[in-house]
């Protein structure tokens, strides 16, 4: 299963990996192709000075949890995406926050799942009747699901 990743997901996975959206990205990069924008990478590496401040990260540490997490997701180039489904999701979040047009212009174009913690975006495309998101329990429950079906 395919699933896009935005912002506060992968930054709440870099403030603790030890959480179950950490964990969730780590293991469950073994039952999902996790994807994002690859300006995502860029914007985590602008607000590395506050994470280090947050986590009390030593730099060496910030740097070996920023490759963990980034290494279980394939970033897509937002050029590659096509004028449709940038369009599409640009009239989508206008009203919303026009920050998560790629987001939902990589979901539409890889025919995936949106996860984000972000519950104004998920409320307003669920009014738009975009039901391509998911929620974290809603995919920790997956998880749950295929990994016990592993073990058996």
């Amino acid at each position: 299963m395919k699933i896009v990743v935005d912002s506060n997901i992968v930054f709440s996975a870099i403030l603790n990996s030890q959480s179950q959206i950490g964990q969730l990205i780590i293991d469950g990069s073994n039952f999902f192709e996790f994807y994002s924008i690859g300006l995502l990478k860029e914007e985590i590496f602008n607000h590395k000075g506050k994470i280090i401040q947050l986590t009390k990260f030593s730099e060496e540490h910030f740097t070996e949890v920023y490759h963990l997490i980034l290494s279980k997701i394939s970033f897509v180039d937002d050029i590659l995406l096509n004028n449709n489904d940038l369009i599409e999701a640009l009239e989508l979040v206008s009203d919303i926050d026009e920050n998560d047009t790629l987001f939902v212009a990589l979901n539409n174009f890889l025919d995936a799942k949106l996860w984000t913690g972000d519950r104004r975006l998920t409320i307003g495309l669920a009014k738009k009747n975009y039901k391509n998101t998911i929620t974290s329990s809603e995919l920790h429950e997956m998880y749950i699901h295929f990994k016990s079906e592993k073990i058996e």
